[in-house]
């Protein structure tokens, strides 16, 4: 009874350390973010340096580790946090739409020898496109029956992939082409645009200014008409619908928003690494970045982008202990749920979702009690 009682008051501190914390930001003036904002953005830039690498990354090359799987899975929890935290829809198989960006590089690059940003404008388009397509006959589905048709779509793309001769099955694609490098301009010591097989940080600065430009966008629409019609649908889809919101045209835009930023990220990843294989793709990889998400605080930016920080550096840090990282890494995994189940930096509006038992991910377990209800019921009796 102490314990529980103790563990409970634990939370409502973290909680209300949060909340105040929020509310301070709230009524920051505007001048005044943009010098966060900015500071944040030299701080990324800063991070490929070698003396942070000594601690991060002891036994990795820290730049690479930087690019992926740092870069990679914020980039592609940002994209899945519009889906799964914004819209409360359950996607198992994001890592398609990840795949389709990837080999959409390829082929085009390869084949056809377009220029990587005409790729990327193209791989975007396309990945939409899936969304859509995936969306159109699913997204009248709900909860785990939902979560089992897009973990079907995943498994459907790197099959197919790995079955098809003429996009490499098994073998996939190799020789493909690098971004153009152009000038000699430096920063920090690196030609930033220069864009090879060695230095990986030319491509970590491209992926920060993606993220940048993906951050910008995703808030934009989080608080916008269309935000706000995602948040009605995740708390009560029946009720949204109800008051007027046409549930199925927003939950398709959702999934065009997240899997286009999937495959934009697909796109730049094939660019570094030259060669990909269906095996790049499998469903371990949509499991992590959810598993980020959440434990990030679904529905709350800078959580998500912290959640999927820690998932992917956990492992790289306590490379040297061999088979007991990945041990280390789920005990870790442990104790966030059992102490923050609402995650490290969640939104009010998932903290309260799970208070009265909805977990912030739409009518998926919405019949199961929230950890906070069930602590003050033990702690009444």
């Amino acid at each position: 009874m102490n314990q529980k009682t103790s563990n409970m008051d634990f939370r409502r501190m973290l909680g209300h350390y949060g909340d105040s914390v929020r509310d301070r930001w709230a009524h920051t003036p505007g001048w005044q973010r943009w010098i966060v904002y900015v500071l944040l953005i030299i701080g990324a830039l800063l991070l490929p340096s070698e003396t942070i690498g000594s601690f991060m990354s002891p036994y990795t090359d820290w730049a690479s580790i930087l690019f992926f799987p740092i870069g990679t899975y914020v980039v592609l929890a940002i994209g899945l946090n519009v889906v799964v935290g914004q819209a409360g829809l359950l996607d198992l198989g994001f890592v398609a739409f990840y795949a389709v960006g990837g080999y959409s590089m390829a082929l085009l690059g390869t084949r056809l020898g377009w220029n990587f940003w005409l790729i990327l404008l193209v791989g975007i388009g396309i990945c939409a496109l899936s969304g859509i397509t995936l969306g159109g006959p699913t997204l009248r589905l709900r909860g785990d029956y939902l979560a089992i048709v897009t973990l079907g779509f995943g498994e459907i793309i790197r099959i197919t992939a790995r079955n098809t001769d003429e996009i490499g099955g098994p073998n996939g694609i190799r020789g493909i082409p690098h971004p153009p490098s152009f000038g000699d301009l430096e920063l920090f010591g690196v030609k930033i645009f220069k864009y090879g097989v060695l230095d990986p940080r030319p491509y970590y600065y491209l992926l920060v200014a993606l993220a940048v430009i993906v951050i910008i966008l995703v808030k934009r629409w989080e608080k916008s008409r269309v935000g706000r019609a995602w948040a009605a649908i995740r708390e009560d889809e029946d009720a949204a619908e109800v008051m007027g919101v046409p549930t199925f045209r927003f939950k398709m835009l959702a999934f065009a928003v997240g899997a286009s930023i999937g495959g934009a990220m697909g796109v730049m990843w094939a660019s570094k690494v030259i060669s990909l294989n269906p095996n790049d793709f499998q469903f371990l990889l949509s499991a992590t970045i959810l598993a980020a998400v959440v434990m990030g605080g679904a529905g709350n930016l800078p959580g998500v982008m912290l959640g999927a920080f820690v998932v992917a550096w956990l492992p790289e840090r306590f490379r040297g202990l061999q088979e007991y990282r990945m041990l280390i890494f789920g005990a870790v995994l442990v104790v966030l749920m059992i102490f923050r189940p609402q995650g490290l930096l969640p939104s009010r509006q998932r903290k309260a979702e799970l208070k009265e038992g909805s977990g912030g991910m739409g009518s998926l377990g919405a019949e199961v009690p929230g950890p906070e209800s069930r602590g003050e019921e033990v702690a009444s009796k």
